[in-house]
């Protein structure tokens, strides 16, 4: 017959929350372990892939990492990814030129309709 185990916690419901994985211990006895949810590492908010150089952690444990560990040293660090940055950089320089050139042409126009 199967050795019996006892849970550690009071919850007896088989939820995602709640697995645990019955281990036999040196002294030979059996004991559950509970098993944490495995985390999800953080998403870029543009392009979705996960953030490289931040860790894949529970939410609760962000709050005992330092702030170095949670961000990266850049514009946008903890929440997009480099090259997302990169193209938004450049998207907002080429929108800015365009702008300085519709208003040069503007001022051409003007100039010119009046001689």
């Amino acid at each position: 017959m199967a050795q019996r185990v006892t849970l550690r916690k009071r919850q007896p419901y088989n939820t995602t929350s709640n697995r645990r994985r019955v281990v036999k211990t040196p002294g030979g006895k059996l004991v559950v372990h509970h098993i944490r949810k495995l985390a999800s590492a953080p998403k870029c908010g543009d392009c979705g892939i996960a953030l490289p150089g931040i860790p894949a952690l529970r939410p609760r444990q962000y709050a005992t990492l330092s702030k170095r560990q949670k961000t990266v040293n850049r514009a946008y660090g903890g929440s997009c990814c480099a090259p997302c940055v990169k193209q938004r950089i450049t998207r907002a320089f080429l929108i800015e030129e365009a702008t300085i050139v519709k208003r040069v042409l503007k001022g051409k126009a003007t100039v010119g309709g009046k001689k």
